[in-house]
């Protein structure tokens, strides 16, 4: 009589020894002395008796083992041996397994990337947020310039056109290093020229990893200049700001009580706030006795009257004192700094990062939202951010 679901829960184990019940064409319930119930497979192949295992029951139903059952014995009528089919089958999975995107990627980086170990390593993070959880268990083989460009997409919309041309060089370098080592035949991500806008902004030199990050704000502290040089160039990375807004920074415009700095961009005629941490706060108190009589916060040292700002080199001149210079960080850089970091490790919302960098940012219905959009979460970010930095500084971050 062929089994049935009740007779299979039914079945109890014998104290002694395993036995079988039968269903049919071959296969029946195999029921161990501990309880374990498997559907199995007894056939004939090239004249030797041979057992196939057709999964365990309750996670294999009795409909999906006769289903199994019967995919076997035509397998057994075209003389392929169920068993060794599925040793094939498993042995071709691993062997896909071991060739897919993260694992290639993962093996490019620790052979080819400085400091791939590193948590915060930037081609890591990269792959990690947006291509792994798409592609990363995909045999590589298997990849179509559709599914880069879909995840790239994803970057896209969400406004970082820089990260995501990054992102494609990455997977192109992965790609080139499959090829080298022969698990893939040619590198797909030149098809995907011209897919993406171009990338738009400044090209400032900056630091964005957060190690190389670490160094320099040590070296920033370290920075033997005028105690105007020195705060100016502390509060660079905090409040990340156009070098030409810092410099020209008045104290009218520093609300001590409400912690916020108010003035025009004038590149967008418009009052940005940028909100201040306590260690920015800290900053300015520590210049006011110096420079708080006089109308700007960073006078010129050359004019002793105070009705100029300081000079438009001196920060960009500091740092090449520190051993920076405009070919590896600027002023300006602090900005991409803040940008990337935020965005790739910090994970803070696109919008809020570019409404404190004071681009300008819409709704999706086309309107420009207020210049105080969003600005108690802003405040919370700034602390955040100039927290993470003093971990950075102490080792604790990297």
């Amino acid at each position: 009589m062929p089994l049935s679901d009740t007779a299979i829960k039914a079945a109890k184990p014998l104290p002694d020894k395993p036995y079988k019940l039968p269903d049919e064409k071959g296969m029946y319930l195999f029921v161990h002395n501990n309880g374990s119930k498997y559907f199995r497979l007894d056939y004939r192949f090239n004249g030797k008796r041979k057992t196939l295992a057709l999964g365990i029951y309750p996670e294999t139903t009795l409909k999906y083992a006769r289903e199994k059952r019967d995919t076997a014995r035509k397998q057994i009528a075209e003389g392929i041996d169920p068993s060794e089919y599925k040793k094939a089958v498993k042995s071709s999975k691993a062997t896909q397994s071991l060739n897919s995107f993260e694992i290639i990627a993962r093996e490019w980086g620790s052979k080819k990337v400085n400091n791939w170990e590193d948590k915060n390593n930037r081609s890591k993070r990269m792959l990690e947020r947006n291509v792994f959880p798409w592609l990363g268990v995909k045999p590589i083989v298997d990849i179509l310039p559709i599914d880069i460009l879909t995840c790239l997409r994803r970057i896209e919309d969400k406004g970082t056109i820089e990260t995501a041309h990054r992102t494609l060089q990455i997977c192109g370098q992965v790609f080139r290093y499959a090829v080298a080592t022969s698990r893939v035949t040619r590198d797909i991500t030149p098809d995907l020229r011209g897919a993406l806008p171009p990338a738009k902004g400044e090209h400032f030199a900056s630091i964005t990893e957060p190690k190389d990050v670490a160094e320099l704000l040590r070296a920033i502290d370290g920075y033997n200049g005028s105690l105007s040089a020195i705060c100016a160039l502390k509060l660079a990375p905090l409040l990340f700001v156009r070098p030409g807004e810092l410099r020209a920074a008045e104290w009218a415009h520093i609300n001590f009580d409400d912690s916020e700095w108010r003035f025009f961009v004038s590149k967008t005629k418009t009052e940005h706030i940028v909100p201040l941490s306590k260690q920015a706060i800290a900053i300015f108190q520590e210049l006011h006795p110096l420079t708080g009589h006089g109308r700007f916060i960073f006078p010129s040292e050359r004019n002793p009257r105070g009705d100029r700002c300081m000079s438009e080199n001196t920060l960009n001149a500091a740092l090449k004192r520190l051993g920076y210079g405009k070919n590896i960080m600027t002023a300006h850089g602090f900005r991409a700094m803040a940008r990337t970091i935020l965005d790739e490790v910090l994970e803070y919302r696109v919008d809020f990062i570019e409404h404190q960098l004071a681009h300008a940012v819409k709704d999706p219905n086309g309107r420009a939202y207020n210049r105080t959009a969003h600005l108690p979460a802003r405040h919370k970010m700034m602390q955040h951010w100039s927290d993470y930095l003093d971990d950075l500084k102490r080792g604790s971050e990297i």
